[in-house]
């Protein structure tokens, strides 16, 4: 009888066992089939400074959004180009979400991008940072954020070289380098590793035009030339200054050596622009810094900061629906709820394109900035209206300028021949 009753038992206590087991099961795939459901979205960040804020400010959105992942792929610094990009896309695996200049990138892309003009966003974005990203009418990006770049400077370092009166001109620039190298002081730090960062410092030849759409356009039908053009002289002149005050070895050094070597005191400028102040904030809380306009000649025109709308959020027009509603959402969100706004001033340091994102506590790089803007001191971003490939070409020439592979009059031609090429494709 007691044999019967254990037998009994057990065989109860087997099926809640299987019972729980097949319960269990169930939930696991409960879940499985919750996780398939997910819109997984895969999202090209270009700002290598923000990469950790970045993915903070993605896993705030997935908390609120249980039903999207978002996968992080971050370039920058020596990648800040979009040939890894354009591969993605012919080997038809381009991102939901990546960004691109505006002008003649956005053209030259337009067969990727959806069109964004319904969106809630459009209504607070000021109007100067949606023209570069306008085709017949349309809108096809929402742009990033407004960004500015001269010479950052070490206040204290220019007050203990004894620069009282902060240079707007060659000729003081180089006086001020003089001062800060008698103090032991290393004047600039150049990282000319990474090509994007001479071809900044090129576009100021470009905006030191008189009209410089106008000289784009005379570039592109051949009346004009960049080899005969006093403001390509002039900033020549100007690289060779950096050089002879900047480190030594610059074109092995990098963008995070360069940003190390000025946060870290040994140098005190660097041309950089305000997206770098999460770096310095880093490295060096609370740097005494400010800009310095970018000085190619003696002329007056030199107290400027060059400001505009460096990229623009866009969304993969070749990619499912669902996944394009989403990708639509989580801009909005970036750009409209406390969390994302909180994320863009906060933690990237962002001058926003919204009039609805307010902008407190931006850092002194940031308040320079809007100080020049409202000054109305600023010049243009222009490599976004170059022809297709002549950027990828500038920055390796000034390269083999500064190894000595080619002379000035040299680096003038191969400028002028880059165009001339890129021209007629």
């Amino acid at each position: 009888m007691k044999k019967k009753v254990f037998q009994t038992f057990l065989v109860g206590l087997l099926i809640i066992l299987l019972s729980a087991c097949e319960a269990k099961n169930e939930t696991v795939k409960k879940k499985a089939k919750s996780a398939d459901q997910k819109v997984i979205l895969e999202v090209r960040n270009p700002k290598i400074e923000i990469s950790s804020q970045f993915e903070q400010m993605v896993l705030a959105y997935e908390e609120e959004h249980p039903g999207v992942d978002i996968n992080i792929y971050t370039v920058g610094g020596a990648n800040d180009n979009l040939t890894d990009l354009k591969a993605l896309f012919a080997a038809g695996k381009g991102p939901d979400i990546f960004t691109i200049g505006g002008y003649s990138q956005a053209k030259r892309w337009n067969k990727y991008l959806e069109d964004l003009s319904n969106q809630p966003w459009i209504e607070n974005a000021y109007d100067n940072g949606l023209a570069p990203i306008k085709i017949n009418g349309e809108i096809y990006g929402m742009p990033v954020n407004f960004e500015g770049y001269g010479f950052i400077y070490n206040k204290d370092l220019f007050e203990n070289a004894g620069i009282e009166t902060l240079p707007k001109t060659t000729t003081e620039l180089i006086a001020a380098a003089e001062k800060l190298k008698s103090t032991g002081i290393t004047p600039f730090a150049i990282g000319y590793y990474e090509d994007w960062v001479l071809s900044h410092l090129l576009n100021i030849a470009f905006a030191q035009q008189e009209d410089p759409d106008a000289f784009i356009k005379g570039l592109n039908d051949g009346t004009q030339k960049i080899e005969s053009n006093q403001k390509f002289k002039d900033l020549v002149r100007l690289l060779d200054v950096t050089m002879k005050y900047g480190n030594d070895n610059p074109l092995t050094t990098d963008y995070n050596m360069a940003v190390t070597l000025f946060a870290t005191g040994k140098t005190a400028m660097i041309q950089q622009g305000n997206w770098i102040q999460p770096m310095i904030d880093q490295l060096t809380p609370n740097m005494n810094i400010g800009f310095l306009p970018i000085p190619i000649n003696d002329d007056p025109k030199n107290d400027a900061l060059t400001v505009g709308v460096p990229n623009y959020w866009v969304i993969n027009k070749q990619t499912t629906p669902e996944k394009k509603k989403e990708a639509k959402e989580f801009l909005n969100w970036m750009v409209s709820s406390k969390q994302g706004k909180k994320f863009m001033t906060e933690q990237f340091k962002f001058i926003p394109a919204f009039k609805n994102i307010e902008t407190n506590n931006l850092g002194p790089l940031a308040e320079d900035i809007i100080r020049y803007s409202k000054a109305e001191k600023t010049l243009s971003f222009n490599w976004f209206k170059y022809p297709g490939g002549v950027m990828d070409e500038f920055g390796p020439a000034m390269q083999a300028y500064i190894g000595k592979q080619l002379n000035r009059d040299q680096l003038l031609q191969e400028f002028q021949k880059s165009w001339e090429r890129a021209a007629r494709k």
